[in-house]
């Protein structure tokens, strides 16, 4: 006996479309409407006054009970600063842990990280170090738990009447890693003030002077345009609005202090 088990959700702005696609669906297998989307792949669709919400709360949750840290107490940051992680990185390198195991959370906490950017960073640092992990990168995993537990339903908020402009904010540091002298990009965009794309990621090659570094910075973020292209289809957007914003506000420039 074959069992094929697969989650889809439908989306547009014509109803009778979206009817036409389920009978089609119908017609051809064997499927069930649970209707307006709750929970998809371990993620909470929450509906409210003011908009959508997006958490894992519940796979956090599992997540902690999984690595018997439900009970820790909570952490204030997600990692700790990076001569911190530097000297505790030097001192730990000859002690070896399963890889398996570190290989388990760190993707776990990759799949986290899609309704949380403010691990984004700490994931990106720890998902290097996949095949020789040391007993530092374990705890430096581990405090990113406890900082998890501090708050494991929060996520993303998408409010209405926010308006569909959508902006880019870019950062960089300048050879932050110590080892290759690569520097890490972190870039936000918002629809309106909603956050709806972000990115934590070391740069391919070494920069020569911090200018550099931030043009690379600017780049990555306009190579997101092409959701300026896939809301056009949707017609959410009727003409180019996409704009980088050089200098962001307070509050988020405290997200882009999460993905540096």
């Amino acid at each position: 006996m074959l069992v094929y088990v697969d989650d889809i959700i439908l989306t547009g702005n014509n109803k009778q479309e979206i009817d036409n696609v389920k009978r089609l669906l119908q017609s051809e297998f064997k499927i069930k409407d649970l209707g307006l989307l709750k929970f998809f792949l371990g993620i909470e669709v929450i509906k409210t006054k003011e908009g959508i919400c997006l958490s894992q709360r519940k796979y956090c949750m599992d997540l902690l009970n999984e690595f018997g840290m439900s009970g820790c107490k909570p952490a204030s940051c997600p990692i700790e600063p990076n001569y911190v992680v530097t000297n505790l990185c030097k001192k730990e390198e000859a002690n070896l842990v399963n890889v398996n195991e570190y290989q388990r959370l760190v993707g776990k906490l990759i799949y986290l990280s899609h309704t949380r950017p403010d691990i984004a960073y700490a994931v990106h640092f720890l998902s290097q170090y996949m095949h020789k992990p040391t007993s530092a990168h374990s705890q430096i995993a581990f405090k990113l738990l406890r900082y998890l537990k501090g708050a494991p339903g929060a996520g993303l908020m998408f409010k209405r009447g926010d308006g569909f402009e959508l902006s880019a904010y870019a950062d960089s540091d300048w050879a932050k890693c110590i080892d290759s002298r690569r520097s890490v990009t972190g870039f936000c965009i918002f629809l309106g003030k909603s956050l709806i794309s972000w990115k934590s990621k070391k740069q391919s090659v070494v920069s020569r002077s911090s200018a550099e570094v931030e043009y690379k910075s600017m780049c990555a973020a306009l190579c997101e345009e092409q959701i300026q292209s896939f809301m056009t289809k949707l017609n959410i957007l009727k003409s180019t609005c996409f704009s980088f914003v050089k200098k962001s506000p307070l509050e988020w420039s405290k997200l882009l202090a999460f993905l540096l």
